[in-house]
């Protein structure tokens, strides 16, 4: 059991322990005894600062006053034997705690502070030495805040949302606190105050629209009913307090009965096309519009176009997965026809006009919805990706199978033992024996040898997989300047192992299993199929971004000589070989207009195609066991949270692995403040603040101790302001603040602004 104790200095312990420790009692002499001067925790008094029961999301304060057995105030100090304990059911909360105070009469009061963030009921247990003081244990109830839009999200979200015209669709909103407490509500309340929508119209300026929000008291939901008079496309905006909601922004296509049937028959009848013109192709506009078919399967849109009329010519393909977005337009230079751009985040942009878009449209995300399970959120998308993973499996048995391997030499031996599997083979329960050694592998030794695998494939040191930088901290991908001893085989078997955990996962219960590493976000981009760009290079190489990409991105580069070639180097430091970026690149000068074409094409050379035979070696070993059209339904950050989780994180490991750059006693202070509210960090918080510092969710193997640079905490020159972070040397600069409650409030909220793409698993 982990319990959580705050001496009187103020300092929150961890220990784990199977109870806890009892303070011996203080003797007394016979006079003390007599005369009743020594504390006395019966009549010690405890005044709480708030009224029971009490909203979430403050910092709550009780005061305890001190007396002797006679009556007279006790003077509390860092000797005596103070233990204050909050717990919520099994959760120890951290309590700061301050002796004394300014005024002459605060020598016999100890202040407690602690902060509650979940609602539910808690228990105070104030002790001094193995004796309560007077009326503790005391139980406080704690209930859900008002809604917070920041948290408040429509039930199974999508970001296209198909109606008919005067027809009523009802849409279902969750309303949570700010601390993801669902909200309850009084019957004095009324659960739809605050609630708006607006809807911005594309065409059709005659439509009504009509909006409604009433609350369901049996599922806790608001519910929002919409009924447009006419079709058309539209925009809309629902919105708490003046706050649009976490996914309240939204686009409408409504169609006509007879075009809504026509989606459903569509739906039903694959590979279905529309005649449209296309307006631009590779970013640039064609003075004349072509005439091409739209196809809509649910796997893919494809334009195509006839030469001489009947021999089919593809021009592109965009898969259906969520990072193929469409978007509307409300003008069309051309003709009254509508228009809409479609883009897939990998592909050059393309803008079409189409009678039937609205068609079009509805029958890409009818097949899209289908293909993610309904919803776009990461917890729906994960619980359909595990279904599907299953569902793709069912013939295949979790049946054991033994396999044997050589501790010292992992890879190879591992290596060898899976070579003739087959796909079922590979879905099999392993059951792992180490040569030489004996035991009997009950899972322990199975999850042992994932672990182990993934650091054989994973960790930067065995050089299959490496960073642009050399420290424990750098992001990894495949390394194309491997040892020779180290084939492309090696990468088709890491994908293996990848889906083999994956797979594992969608099992569940114990079977669950983590990929330990910290991929590159351009390495998880291609894995779901997107296209790299300069962006990455900030979390993937610091250095060259900071070197480099920023200097172009913020200097002139007229008078730079700049060219589209990169220069490749070996391992010693020696030009190889000049690579150009672009056909005839050498040759093709960088200007201010065509610098972001020439870090993008930089980005693709370093990112993708100086790595391409590593990464299509890695996926066809991945796909083996995880179809791609299942990753695809995920973008980057959501994948590492699928492969890795929120990660695992000690606060004890943290306190023991960091570097303070201050000890001026306002820093002190702010440090312990720092301490207390990342004891009560929750682990998205806590992975947020990794991000927020250091540019990843995810530790080194090693954890915190590999950091490195070591986790910084720095003072910052400012009051009151939010606290800010330096990526680059995992510094977080900690402004000064009045109060504890100030400083948890600017740190919360800078963690939570400063990084996105977290969920909880």
């Amino acid at each position: 059991m982990l319990v959580v104790s705050v001496s009187v200095a103020g300092l929150v312990t961890l220990a784990a322990m199977t109870q806890p420790s009892l303070a011996p009692e203080a003797k007394h002499s016979l006079l003390q005894y007599v005369t009743g001067k020594y504390l006395q925790p019966g009549n010690c008094t405890t005044h709480f600062e708030w009224t029971d029961p009490h909203v979430v999301g403050g910092t709550m304060t009780f005061i305890v006053r001190f007396y002797q057995r006679n009556g007279q105030p006790y003077p509390i100090c860092d000797t005596d034997s103070l233990t204050v304990e909050v717990t919520e059911g099994l959760r120890r909360v951290a309590t700061l705690v301050d002796l004394g105070g300014q005024e002459p009469t605060a020598y016999n009061r100890a202040v407690c502070k602690f902060t509650v963030r979940q609602a539910g009921s808690y228990r105070l247990s104030v002790m001094v030495g193995s004796s309560h003081v007077l009326g503790s244990p005391f139980n406080k109830t704690f209930l859900p805040g008002p809604p917070d839009p920041l948290k408040t999200a429509f039930v199974r979200h999508s970001s296209t949302v198909i109606c008919t015209a005067e027809v009523p669709h009802v849409l279902a909103i969750e309303p949570r606190d700010e601390f993801n407490n669902l909200c309850h509500f009084l019957a004095d309340d009324d659960p739809v105050a605050g609630y708006t929508v607006s809807i911005s119209q594309t065409e059709n300026p005659d439509v009504v629209v009509k909006t409604t929000f009433d609350y369901d008291s049996v599922s806790l939901r608001v519910r929002l009913t919409v009924i447009f008079s006419k079709e058309g496309c539209f925009h809309a905006k629902v919105a708490f307090n003046g706050v649009t909601l976490h996914n309240g922004d939204f686009d409408c296509i409504v169609l006509s009965s007879s075009d809504a049937a026509m989606v459903h028959k569509n739906v039903r009848n694959h590979n279905i096309c529309y005649e449209a013109r296309l307006l631009s192709l590779h970013g640039e506009k064609l003075a004349k519009p072509r005439k091409v078919l739209v196809y809509v399967s649910p796997k893919q849109l494809t334009i195509k176009e006839f030469l001489l009329k009947f021999i089919p010519k593809r021009i592109v393909t965009f898969r259906l997965c969520p990072s193929t977005k469409f978007q509307f337009l409300s003008d069309n230079r051309y003709s009254s026809l509508p228009a809409f751009v479609i883009d897939d985040g990998s592909q050059p942009k393309v803008e079409l006009m189409a009678k039937d878009r609205n068609v079009i449209a509805a029958t890409f995300t009818h097949f899209l919805l289908k293909n993610i399970g309904g919803s776009e959120t990461f917890k729906d998308k994960q619980a359909f990706f595990y279904h599907e993973v299953r569902r793709f499996h069912h013939k295949h048995y979790h049946e054991k199978l033994a396999m044997r391997v050589n501790r010292d030499k992992l890879l190879e031996s591992s290596l060898k033992a899976t070579k003739g599997f087959s796909v079922s083979d590979w879905c099999r329960n392993f059951e792992i024996t180490f040569q030489g050694e004996q035991g009997v592998d009950w899972g322990g030794l199975r999850r042992e040898w994932f672990q182990l695998v993934c650091a054989a494939l994973f960790d930067p040191k065995n050089q299959l997989f490496k960073g642009f930088s050399d420290n424990q901290q750098a992001l990894v991908h495949p390394n194309a300047k491997r040892p020779p001893t180290l084939k492309l085989k090696h990468y088709e078997f890491a994908g293996r192992v990848v889906g083999k955990c994956l797979y594992e996962s969608a099992l569940g219960g114990g079977y669950r299993q983590l990929v330990r590493a910290r991929f590159t976000r351009s390495f998880l981009a291609q894995l779901i199929g997107l296209r790299v760009h300069y962006k990455y290079f900030e979390q993937d190489d610091p250095d060259l971004y900071l070197s480099k990409v920023k200097y172009i991105l913020d200097h002139d580069v007229e008078d730079m000589e700049l060219y589209f070639v990169e220069e490749d180097y070996d391992h010693l430091g020696q030009l190889t070989k000049l690579v150009e970026l672009i056909p005839g690149g050498a040759a093709t000068r960088v200007h201010n207009t065509s610098k972001h074409q020439y870090l993008d094409a930089l980005a693709q050379y370093r990112l993708a195609t100086s790595l391409k035979e590593e990464i299509e070696c890695f996926l066809r070993g991945l796909n083996d066991l995880i179809p791609d059209n299942l990753l695809s339904i995920f973008d980057e950050n959501e994948l590492e949270l699928l492969l890795c989780g929120t990660g695992e994180y000690s606060v004890a490991d943290f306190r023991t692995h960091h570097i303070l750059n201050g000890s001026s006693p306002e820093f002190r202070r702010v440090l312990d403040w720092f301490w207390t509210a990342v004891s009560n960090f929750t682990v998205e918080e806590m992975a947020r603040l990794l991000q927020f510092t250091t540019g990843s969710s995810q530790l080194p193997p090693g954890g915190f101790k590999e950091l490195s640079p070591r986790f910084q905490l720095t003072p910052a020159p400012t009051f009151g302001n939010l606290p800010t972070a330096h990526t680059c040397f995992n510094q977080l600069c900690l402004p000064d603040y009045e109060s504890y409650e100030q400083f948890e409030k600017a740190l919360l909220l800078a963690i939570s602004e400063g990084t996105e793409g977290f969920g909880m698993i």
